[in-house]
């Protein structure tokens, strides 16, 4: 392909994944995200529990809400324009816990519903839940808070393995049988 193909191509790929994009059918639009996301700070910045956990950390609220503009676009309109790693960030800061997910959850969900249509508040509050169950077990992870986690398989082998301990060459369908 030849470079002005090769970018015409590249853009028709990205506008046929706009289309495809979740907030596109609920009616999700860059203003509506820029009215979510700032009518939502603006809450938490008065908050008692939660402003002062961001006015310790953000030094240029407009350079914030433009990043986050950023983040919710690309999440929800799938642009592709935010460009961090907000798992890091988070994990930096210490003192947060499931309390403040919980209210920054509650303030976010309140917020949707007054902000945005319906639909696109739904798709806010379940993109949000998502996102913040994610940095929790994340912030979770980098603190070593979690314990060792088996996953379902290992640990039904497990069982399995003890059921045969007990009864050698049998499982709970009767006795072994040789090909």
């Amino acid at each position: 392909m030849q470079d002005d193909e090769l970018i015409a191509h590249r853009a028709a790929a990205a506008a046929r994944r706009r289309q495809e994009a979740p907030g596109v059918a609920v009616g999700v639009t860059e203003d509506v995200i820029r009215a979510q996301v700032h009518a939502f700070y603006g809450r938490v910045r008065a908050d008692p529990m939660l402003g002062p956990i961001f006015e310790a950390k953000i030094d240029d609220w407009d350079a914030h809400l433009a990043k986050l503009c950023d983040f919710w676009s690309s999440v929800l309109l799938m642009t592709g324009r935010f460009k961090g790693a907000p798992m890091p960030a988070h994990a930096r800061l210490t003192d947060v816990g499931g309390a403040h997910f919980a209210h920054w959850l509650e303030i976010w969900r309140a917020t949707a519903r007054e902000t945005c249509p319906p639909p696109a508040a739904a798709l806010f509050i379940a993109r949000a839940e998502m996102i913040a169950r994610s940095l929790q077990l994340g912030m979770a992870m980098a603190r070593g808070e979690l314990p060792p986690v088996r996953s379902a398989p290992v640990a039904e082998a497990d069982q399995d393995r003890g059921r045969q301990d007990e009864h050698p060459g049998q499982d709970e369908r009767g006795p072994a049988s040789h090909p």
